[in-house]
């Protein structure tokens, strides 16, 4: 039994009550596995540091920018991470299938199109043994920018954003390359970020139209700066953005809230409590930021068409950014450099951020499928009851029962109890507490804690 709490009496005799129903309870999975500690270890800064300077290298990667020469522009720079993950699919121990994924804009789409042009997502996905459409994916973006969005000429090497993020699920790809997975995997570079989310948008509607069952999106943009603008340095920690509830829900799903309670606790911010425990366990002194917002202030990310499309997405990134080096024209003035190149990017702190994704796809790759139809009752009762459909997933070994106070962030405590359907909390007001249950296999990973009646 885990808990980040200290016990104390009336603490331990409410993890001691309750009773569960169904099969008798089986013995608890491992509290940790350590192919996740080997995964850890596995991540280079040395190859995540040539990925991000040959990236720079192509000059700029603008989504306007030339697709014909070998050597610079958008279309040099997709050829060659295609062919990277053409490498990394011939050294796989499971079947990788690498593809573009492509689309037309019109000029005109937006203001920042000014000329028709094709975005071209570079997809890489590890096929798994047992759920063909579940889908874990991580992205990076392959565009870059300067100061003036339609600048398609300039220099633009986006050392940090977002090749620090593309090299990055390069990097996830090759180290879980080369181990077998429940469900698939899809690593992903997406463009068109800078000009309007165009890739994402893209690749959510074809997901949406397709019927995939996406069980999270890690968006990765800018892994690798570890220099605020404030002059706050530091590389052990990093920020989690999550959307509190689903976009798409419907009115009775907003107006049952509003007196059941789960107002932070929809798909995508289960997904960052995930992360964020998952890194707290296997990670060194590396501390998550769960930051309650769908991205930061005024601005937007590739997870966003993701959370539109109805699916878990969040976004993963440093803790401090520097807007000296984002979207800035190479110049010095007063003194200050100004530009996203390579002297900007930490690589240690990028592989360290890699390896939080890459041990949150493996986790979430080998996990059974999470519980359906999870419901709670208790009102005006001195006792609370999750409920939830058992299914028959040969990969699972039970559940395990979440709570916590309604104003913790994270969930604080939890039950295992084994292969059964129901659980009721005796002598546990459900006024005070917010409830949930994850599935769990016999090695220990599990599904994202799904809330009652947000599945």
């Amino acid at each position: 039994m885990h808990s980040n709490l200290r016990p104390t009496p009336l603490l331990l005799a409410l993890l001691l009550a309750g009773t569960a129903s169904g099969q008798k309870k089986s013995a608890a999975p491992p509290p940790a596995d350590d192919r996740l500690y080997a995964i850890i270890s596995a991540v280079s800064p040395a190859r995540i540091e040539a990925d991000i300077t040959r990236l720079a290298g192509f000059g700029t990667r603008h989504t306007l920018s030339d697709t014909l020469s070998p050597t610079r522009g958008i279309g040099a720079a997709r050829r060659w991470i295609k062919a990277e993950f053409d490498q990394i699919a011939r050294s796989s121990r499971s079947k990788m299938v690498v593809s573009y994924h492509r689309t037309m804009l019109d000029s005109g789409a937006n203001r920042r199109i000014i000329k028709d042009v094709e975005i071209v997502n570079v997809m890489a996905v590890q096929r798994g043994r047992r759920y063909s459409n579940r889908y874990i994916i991580m992205a990076g973006d392959i565009d870059s920018r300067i100061s003036d969005p339609l600048d398609f000429t300039g220099d633009s090497p986006g050392a940090n954003d977002n090749a620090s993020g593309m090299a990055g699920v390069l990097e996830a790809a090759r180290v879980l390359s080369q181990y077998r997975f429940e469900a698939n995997i899809m690593y992903v570079g997406l463009s068109g970020e800078e000009q309007g989310l165009f890739g994402g948008k893209f690749l959510a509607e074809t997901a949406k139209s397709e019927g995939w069952e996406i069980i999270g999106v890690l968006n990765n943009d800018m892994i690798g700066n570890i220099q605020g603008v404030d002059g706050v340095i530091q590389n052990n920690s990093f920020r989690i953005f999550s959307e509190a509830t689903p976009v798409d829900e419907s009115e009775e799903s907003r107006r049952r809230r509003r007196f059941t309670g789960g107002e932070v606790d929809g798909r995508s911010r289960q997904l960052a409590r995930y992360v964020a425990r998952l890194s707290g366990q296997y990670m060194d002194n590396l501390d998550a930021m769960l930051i309650y917002r769908l991205d930061r202030f005024g601005r937007g990310g590739h997870h966003r068409p993701f959370n539109d499309a109805g699916f878990a997405g969040i976004r993963i990134m440093e803790t401090h950014e520097n807007y000296t080096r984002q979207h800035q024209d190479l110049r010095v003035e007063h003194g200050i450099s100004y530009g996203d190149v390579l002297a900007g990017v930490d690589f240690d702190y990028a592989a360290k951020l890699t390896a939080v994704n890459a041990i949150v796809l493996a986790s979430l790759a080998w996990a059974p499928e999470p519980p359906r139809g999870v419901s709670i009752k208790g009102a005006v009762q001195p006792s609370a009851t999750l409920s939830w459909q058992r299914g028959s997933d040969k990969n699972r070994a039970g559940y395990k029962v979440y709570w916590r106070s309604t104003t913790a962030p994270q969930w604080q405590q939890w039950r295992w109890i084994g292969q059964a359907d129901d659980y009721t909390f005796t002598h546990l007001v459900i006024d005070n507490y917010l409830f949930g249950v994850a599935t769990v296999n016999k090695d220990g990973h599990e599904s994202a804690v799904v809330f009652p009646g947000m599945e």
